[in-house]
């Protein structure tokens, strides 16, 4: 009421105390955390230094059994600053909570590895300030798409197992004067292996520019010797009939068409499995099969019958070493610690 105005302070929500962050970096603290933090805890850390930003949802279902007990240790993992976390606005409804990596857990993930936190270039702004970037739910979509195979990995008895997961950064590293994906994967399921490149599409480029990407992929692929599948995600099936048109006569213009092999699918591709990448919804791009079968993900495998198998005793990636080339950072394996991490073969 006009007479009795709402206090400033009722209006904001209680946020839980938090060091500095020059407080939150030195010796000792770091070191009384080394006795508070699990390997769980610790591998999240890499995970979010790794992918930038990883949502509530995403970190339940990668690394926790329900929502409410990976709330209650998410709040305690902000309060000791090991991450950090925004709510982005939406016009309707309210966003899940969004978690970057923190100061503290930059120091930690370091002094693992026997760096210097300088040598990660860890910038407590930058990190925070992807909650203003124009990426943000691109790069959430992406994550999504590997999260999702993370979480298929944890079911019991699941019979396959998502082995590598590289990031957009992480791959531009390694080979970004060339081309640079949105991700990199490996699946290991009944034997069988299969790695592909991520192109992770919301629409918003013109087709033909999708299609220019390719030229890239086939340089990568003759300067590397070794071909790796590209799959393209998109939101609709009327966006996968024009990229695929596209793509299609992209790939006619190449030299060798065949070191770029390419599937395509589509987020509202078989109702009910939108978040299972794993199941039959891939369309190998071949200009002599105009409408081939959907393949399931590890038929993928199969799907180019002049590509090599896959070595299935071996989760390591095979485009290049696993070793950030900038900071000497390994990446994280993408199962977490416990019980749920399984041998590749399934």
């Amino acid at each position: 009421m006009i007479t009795n105005p709402t206090p400033q302070r009722a209006l904001r929500g209680h946020r839980p105390e938090r060091l500095s962050q020059r407080a939150a970096t030195t010796g000792d603290y770091v070191g009384r955390l080394a006795e508070r933090l699990t390997d769980r805890d610790r591998w999240l850390a890499r995970m979010l230094y790794e992918h930038k930003v990883l949502t509530t949802h995403q970190i339940v279902e990668i690394a926790w059994p329900s929502a409410r007990a990976a709330n209650l240790r998410l709040l305690q993992l902000y309060k000791w600053r090991l991450i950090d976390r925004f709510q982005p606005f939406v016009t309707y409804g309210a966003a899940p909570m969004h978690y970057v990596l923190d100061v503290a857990g930059a120091t930690v993930l370091a002094r693992q590895d026997g760096l210097d936190p300088r040598d990660l270039h860890y910038k407590h702004e930058r990190a925070i300030g992807i909650a203003h970037s124009l990426r943000l739910a691109h790069t959430v979509g992406t994550n999504a798409f590997f999260t999702a195979l993370i979480a298929r990995s944890r079911r019991p008895q699941a019979p396959g197992q998502l082995t590598a997961w590289w990031s957009e950064a992480r791959c531009g590293k390694h080979f970004g004067d060339i081309v640079r994906p949105d991700g990199y994967g490996r699946w290991h399921e009944q034997l069988r292996a299969v790695e592909w490149f991520l192109e992770f599409d919301f629409g918003t480029e013109r087709p033909d520019r999708v299609g220019g990407k390719l030229a890239g992929y086939a340089k990568l692929a003759t300067s590397t010797g070794i071909t790796t599948p590209v799959l393209v995600w998109v939101p609709t099936a009327r966006r996968e009939s024009r990229l695929r048109h596209a793509l299609t006569a992209a790939r006619a213009d190449l030299d060798d068409p065949s070191l770029v092999p390419m599937a395509t699918s589509s987020a509202d591709f078989l109702d009910g499995h939108q978040a299972d990448p794993t199941v039959a919804r891939w369309q190998p791009l071949d200009p002599r099969q105009p409408g081939p079968r959907r393949l399931r993900l590890i038929e993928l495998a199969t799907a180019w019958p002049h590509l090599a198998p896959l070595n299935t005793a071996s989760a390591a990636p095979g485009p290049a070493s696993d070793t950030d080339p900038a900071s000497g950072l390994l990446p994280p394996t993408p199962l977490a610690p416990g019980p749920q991490a399984r041998h590749p073969g399934g």
